[in-house]
């Protein structure tokens, strides 16, 4: 699969799971499971899911769990509303930091603009 459809695939595959996760369970231990991010393997047979999870310890194991027991649900879901000749397995991973990206992006920006002005000054 070339790099530019997994990228597209993997964006609609995380938009997609955030709706049913988010909007369209009836589970109570997936209101604090937010979608971070989906890596597509090469082949496109396999996702691996990054959530983010609210709550203590014991409520982010039984989010975990209850997405590992919904996982067939959700690939079915998938499979109804994307056009897709195989859709993936799924790979529920918890991300430890989900704010590690936004945090290195304000910093790059930051670094950006604090050097173009190092630049100016004689």
């Amino acid at each position: 699969m070339d790099e530019r459809r997994a990228l597209r695939v993997s964006e609609a595959v995380r938009e997609e799971l955030s709706a049913i996760i988010g909007f369209e369970s009836d589970d109570p231990r997936l209101a604090p499971v937010e979608v971070t991010d989906v890596h597509l393997s090469a082949d496109g047979r396999h996702a691996s899911i990054r959530v983010a999870v609210r709550g203590s310890e014991r409520d982010q194991k039984e989010s975990l769990e209850a997405l590992d027991h919904a996982r067939h649900y959700l690939r079915r879901e998938l499979a109804s509303r994307l056009s897709l000749h195989h859709v993936p397995e799924l790979h529920f991973q918890h991300d430890r930091d989900p704010d590690v990206e936004s945090r290195i992006d304000f910093l790059l920006k930051r670094a950006k603009k604090s050097r173009g002005r190092n630049e100016n000054q004689p």
